[in-house]
């Protein structure tokens, strides 16, 4: 019988526990779904951070834990095997299962967007988002994302949101996803400089 363990942290703002500030979201650890260990990792050096970026991983959509936890494993794998990056490059998944998949967590510089990883938090939607948006469970899991890293202190109250394709020549997250996150809270059309 396969126990999912949820992924809980210790205390990270006073008085408040991690399944306190993110009661709404369910975040498989690393662990849970059998990620392998990073070959390096680099930690935030400013946080909270103030962007958020949504991709698609453009590749199978998946919609309960041993399929979506096979999808992260081969995502996982050719980030680090083909690609040849330090672990996946992302910070979480989300699954249309409707539950999030812990990359490099909150306080690991990812690799999703070129230029503005060290100042962002970058979140990938399981499958191929150009003419179907992700199901209502998907979409809310990326919300409760949203709003747990900001619960956390990992995300600033301002923050901005973003589709990858903002800040690169991609089609990455999906017309379909990409039309659906202009409508949210916190989208932001306001340009971005690349840090120097």
């Amino acid at each position: 019988m396969r126990i999912e363990a949820l992924y809980f942290a210790a205390l990270v703002l006073p008085g408040l526990a991690y399944s306190d500030a993110c009661s709404n979201v369910r975040i498989y650890s690393r662990d849970t779904w059998g990620a392998r260990r990073p070959k390096s990792s680099r930690t935030f050096k400013n946080t909270p951070v103030d962007l958020f970026f949504v991709h698609h991983t453009a590749g199978s959509r998946c919609s309960d834990f041993d399929s979506c936890a096979t999808q992260v494993r081969r995502i996982q794998n050719y980030h680090m095997d083909i690609t040849r990056w330090s672990d996946i490059e992302y910070n979480f998944l989300v699954g249309e299962d409707g539950a999030v998949y812990e990359g490099r967590g909150w306080r690991n510089v990812g690799a999703h967007t070129s230029g503005y990883n060290s100042q962002s938090i970058g979140v990938a939607v399981m499958g191929n988002f150009m003419t179907t948006k992700p199901n209502t469970a998907g979409l809310n899991a990326v919300k409760n994302l949203i709003q747990c890293g900001v619960n956390l202190g990992h995300l600033t109250s301002t923050y901005r949101l973003y589709g990858h394709r903002y800040a690169s020549t991609s089609s990455c997250p999906g017309d379909a996803l990409y039309n659906e996150i202009q409508t949210w809270p916190h989208y932001s059309a306001v340009p971005l400089w690349k840090p120097v």
